[in-house]
């Protein structure tokens, strides 16, 4: 134990928040803010000989009143007010702001503390300088007046310890000598009760014998859990005969609290043998159960089965079913074929949630919408749909609404507005995969005369939620397929008619039992990517709502709000290590993905994470300081953190050796993605702006608007002649409807070939001695579809009259015989696509203008829409310079 020492009439002060440092006790802390490190800095680590600081417990003031900037309260007695009050922690520019002012007493009574370990870290990349600290409390001081000295306190003090004479007096005091004899008889029954429940050495006992009484009061409270009050009266006891009496009470408070924890544990495991007993005597009444052939833990089953069964909570009317076959299991023997069969069917109708259901809370719109808007950007039209239809169900909870289908491109949140209406109805959400499903039974169920029935995929998602009102995802309905096992979409058809799914049976109890499950309560959501594979009557049954594909704008958006927080989380990085630009995102929009969703965009940025955190893993440094200033000597029995008025500090856990106690301070650079890194990550840009003009360089090609599964897209249409017999030769995997587009296009140029001067007056017959090959490029993707026809003609004239159609205009459509433009579907999506490809122009059908209406108006202001009525204003406007029948061309 550290020897009395000679206290300095000043001490720098280090503020303790609430907590109390008290004499031969020892701490380690980390000091981070400002003012505590110039303190350290000065007073301890400049400083080759032992360094002195003074402790002093810092109290906030609940009444927030402020009363002068220091006070000289003299000495004070035990029983006295002792605190001096006066603002902390506000600069000359902050007092003016009342919010930032925080007032706190400061305790007239501390402890000197000395440094035994100082360790000096250097954070990065910020540079700033922290220190840890391990202090041991020396004696107690009054203050006499606090100052300041820089940014941190100085205080003038004066010393409470007892000199040699005073303590000899004290110690021939019989009261004293009492107390003492009382102190110590308390310390050794909690030393024996420790080292009986550690099993640790006598070490301690050594402690009780050596160290002086009064220093041994203050280290054994030191050990123990306190409140602050406590802490500060122990601080306060400066009359030895108090410290011993309070320091007696707190010493055998702990030791009943262990010795009723004890008694608590014993109760426990007196308890647990009981059980384990229990256990034994089972498992031999088993055995001999056994070795007498009379084992009946298959009737214990069924007895539990049958409880299970009676907790369901089923209608009387399936309760009398399942009664009827619980009968009839229990007349069977476990051999027999039928048993597992009507066992697991059983157990499927005591796990169906008959009443079971979530509970609604009441449906906030409000809380709803911001949901929406925080979960999905953009999609204003989707999301009014989706409150209008929850406010239908907040004024009517039972309304058999309709089902709702979302029907877009992959990667454009159908799935996740699914889950958001879940969450909005506070109902629990279960997604159904329908993709490849070919067999009916995978929706009703198998009957149960089969080896390996099960139940449908309904019933099974029902079990598996536990709820009979969950939001049900129908996923991918447009990918059920029909064969010779049944029509999938036929099953649906009675599972979203809202007149006959409160009666839905699923067929694999209903050959037995007839038993009905309602799924009325269930609120079904489908997705799509394509209406036209949907079987009409069931599309009856759904409402659409389609959702295109995202801007450029709103991609970019999307992935500074959600996809870089969301990708840097599943790669185990943060802000403070990859920081991704807005041009780099947009680069990565525009020049490596152009999907009408962001799939492709979240995997690109996926790519750029993992080789940041390459670079993190590999280069990540640290930079450890450290001096010793004493060897660690005393006995640590208390390793608790102190927090200051000012200081920043953290709990570090106190190690056995040195080395433990210098930490280091870990923060790698940011890493900030430039284009020259995308390119080395990426590759080389896929896409660039001037591919519309590198493909529409030479006459007879046009470019065209189509609809895909995923999404708009840009289509080349090429036409060429060549020496032949008067032959069209067609390629590019082109189905029926689009040939037949083709024939029309050709017909109708054949036919109006005089009135466009594409051929001599009085030639009809432009295919004389020439063949036409039409091909439409990407030849591996199948194409068809009714909006070709104005694109084939534009290209097949552009042909005949050697003039080259515009690289900047795009167009979709399709004809009549007669030259009339028919209006075609899926406008927003290529008009987006258009605007993907920096397509300036676009020329549509004039009965499409309706359409428009959805297109967002950032997009529309940065193209020019053109409106076609007849093919003549579609070739008006698709050539530079207007019609190239203005000007006579031959072939």
């Amino acid at each position: 134990m550290a020897d009395t020492v000679e206290l300095p009439s000043r001490l720098a002060i280090l503020p303790f928040r609430n907590k109390v440092l008290l004499p031969g006790a020892i701490i380690r802390i980390r000091c981070t803010s400002h003012s505590s490190v110039t303190l350290v800095e000065q007073e301890l680590w400049q400083k080759e000989e032992k360094g002195l600081i003074g402790i002093l417990p810092v109290r906030d003031d609940a009444e927030g009143s402020s009363i002068g900037t220091m006070i000289n309260p003299g000495g004070g007695s035990d029983s006295g007010e002792r605190s001096l009050k006066f603002l902390v922690g506000t600069t000359d520019a902050q007092k003016s702001d009342a919010k930032d002012q925080q007032e706190v007493h400061w305790h007239s009574r501390g402890v000197a503390a000395r440094a035994l370990h100082l360790s000096r870290g250097v954070e990065k990349p910020s540079g700033r300088v922290t220190y840890v600290v391990v202090l041991e409390g020396l004696s107690r001081f009054n203050v006499q007046e606090l100052g300041k000295r820089g940014p941190y306190s100085v205080a003038r003090i004066t010393s409470l310890e007892m000199t040699k004479g005073e303590l000899e007096q004290v110690e021939h005091d019989p009261d004293f000598v009492a107390l003492s004899r009382q102190f110590k008889t308390t310390a050794m029954e909690l030393v024996s009760v420790l080292e009986q429940k550690q099993k640790t050495g006598g070490r301690t006992k050594v402690l009780l014998e050596t160290v002086p009484i009064h220093k041994l009061a203050d280290i054994f409270v030191a050990s123990f859990e306190m409140s602050f009050e406590e802490q500060l009266s122990m601080l306060d006891s400066v009359d030895l005969k108090v410290r011993l009496s309070k320091a007696t009470e707190l010493v055998d408070r702990h030791l009943q609290s262990i010795r009723v924890a004890e008694k608590i544990t014993q109760k426990v495991e007196g308890q647990l043998s009981k059980s384990q007993k229990e256990y034994l005597l089972r498992q031999q009444m088993r055995a001999i159960k056994e070795e007498l052939g009379d084992n009946d833990d298959d009737e214990d089953d069924v007895a539990a089965l049958e409880r299970k069964m009676q907790a369901a909570g089923m209608p009387s009317n399936i309760w009398k079913h399942a009664q009827r076959e619980l009968r009839r299991l229990k007349k069977m023997q476990p051999q027999q074929p039928g048993y597992n069969s009507s066992r697991v069917y059983l157990e499927l109708l005591a796990d169906l949630p008959w009443e079971k259901a979530s509970e609604e809370h009441e449906l906030d719109l409000k809380a709803a919408k911001e949901r929406l808007d925080s979960d999905h950007y953009g999609l204003a039209k989707v999301k009014q749909r989706i409150i209008e239809y929850l406010a239908v169900r907040k004024l009517k909870p039972d309304a058999r609404g309709p089902v709702l289908c979302f029907v877009g491109p992959p990667g454009v949140g159908k799935t996740s507005l699914a889950s958001s209406i879940a969450a909005a109805l506070g109902r629990k959400f279960v997604r159904l995969s329908l993709g490849g499903v070919k067999d009916e039974a995978d929706i009703r169920g198998h009957r149960r005369t089969y080896i390996g029935s099960m139940p449908g995929r309904l019933i099974d998602g029902l079990k598996r939620v536990g709820v009979c009102n969950p939001v049900m995802l129908l996923d991918e309905i447009d990918k059920t397929g029909s064969d010779v096992r049944g029509d999938p979409a036929s099953a649906l058809l009675e599972v979203l008619d809202p007149e006959q799914n409160k009666s839905f049976n699923d067929q694999y109890p209903i050959i037995y039992l007839n038993v009905p499950y309602d799924l009325s309560k269930v609120v079904f959501v489908a997705t799509a990517n394509r209406v036209q594979p949907i079987p009409p009557p069931l599309l009856d049954r759904m409402e659409l709502i389609e959702l295109p594909g995202y801007t450029q704008e709103e991609k970019l958006k999307i992935a500074m709000r959600h996809l870089i927080p969301r990708v840097l989380d599943q790669h185990g990085l943060t802000s403070e290590f990859l920081k991704i630009p807005e041009a780099m995102v947009k680069n990565i929009i525009q020049r490596y993905t152009r999907e009408a969703g962001v799939r492709s965009l979240e995997r690109n940025l996926a790519a750029v994470a993992r080789a940041a955190a390459v670079m993190v893993a590999e280069h990540e440094q640290t930079l450890p300081v450290s001096k010793d200033v004493q060897k660690l000597a005393s006995p640590l029995l208390n390793g608790r953190m102190a927090e200051g008025g000012e200081v920043e500090m953290e709990v570090i856990p106190m190690g056995e050796n040195d080395h433990e106690i210098g930490s280091t301070f870990q923060s790698p650079s940011t890493l900030v993605v430039d284009e020259t890194m995308l390119e080395k990550i990426l590759g080389p840009p896929r896409f660039d702006d001037s591919e519309a003009a590198d493909r529409v360089a030479s006459a007879g090609v046009s470019v065209g608007l189509v609809w895909t599964t995923f999404g708009g897209e840009v289509q080349f249409v090429e036409a060429t002649s060549m020496v032949g017999k008067g032959e069209l030769h067609l390629t590019g995997q082109l189905g029926d409807v689009i040939k037949e587009s083709a024939q029309l296009a050709l017909t109708w140029v054949r036919a109006r070939a005089s009135d466009f001067k594409l051929a001599l007056a009085g030639d009809m017959n432009v295919l004389d001695g020439r063949d036409i090959h039409i091909h439409f490029p990407a030849g591996a993707v199948p194409k068809d579809g009714p909006s070709a026809g104005v694109t084939l003609v534009t290209a097949l004239v552009s042909l005949f009259s050697q003039k080259r159609v515009r690289a900047d205009t795009a167009m979709t459509g399709e004809m009549t015989l007669r030259g009339l433009v028919l209006p075609v579907g899926g406008i927003k999506d290529k008009i987006l696509a258009a605007h993907r490809y920096g397509i300036k122009r676009v020329i549509l059908p004039q009965r499409n203008s309706k359409d428009l209406v959805e297109v967002p108006a950032a997009v529309l202001s940065s193209l020019e829409v053109i409106l076609a009525k007849r093919m003549e204003d579609v070739l008006e406007n698709a050539f530079e310079g207007g019609c190239p029948w203005r000007n006579h061309s031959k072939l």
